[in-house]
């Protein structure tokens, strides 16, 4: 029999990662990015050269391999994908002492 447990809202800290906001933050952003992507029918190489980095590098960060890639370069691609980006700074909830950064499609 298998056991299941509920997890949290980041698998990146149920699996113990010392980043975990950071990465949940990038594997939306990169979602978002191949989604992208995928709606406008462009291969990776035609992306790659859109976004400004290279074929192997953006195949890695659709699959989930993006710790070499910063957030403002994520961000970078999404608005060389015609996408505007906001950021938000607000007060935490009073539940919270400390912030967190989360990403929100519209």
């Amino acid at each position: 029999m298998t056991q299941i447990e509920k997890s949290a809202t980041n698998i990146y800290q149920d699996l113990g990662f010392p980043n975990a906001e950071e990465m949940q933050v990038k594997a939306a952003l990169a979602a978002k990015i191949g989604e992208i992507i995928k709606h406008r029918h462009l291969t990776q190489i035609q992306a790659a050269e859109l976004l400004g980095i290279t074929q192997p590098k953006l195949s890695g960060m659709l699959s989930g391999q993006f710790r070499g890639i910063s957030e403002s370069k994520m961000i970078d691609c999404l608005n060389r994908l015609g996408r505007d980006v906001e950021i938000v700074v607000r007060k935490p909830s009073r539940a919270r002492k400390t912030g967190h950064t989360r990403v929100v499609v519209a």
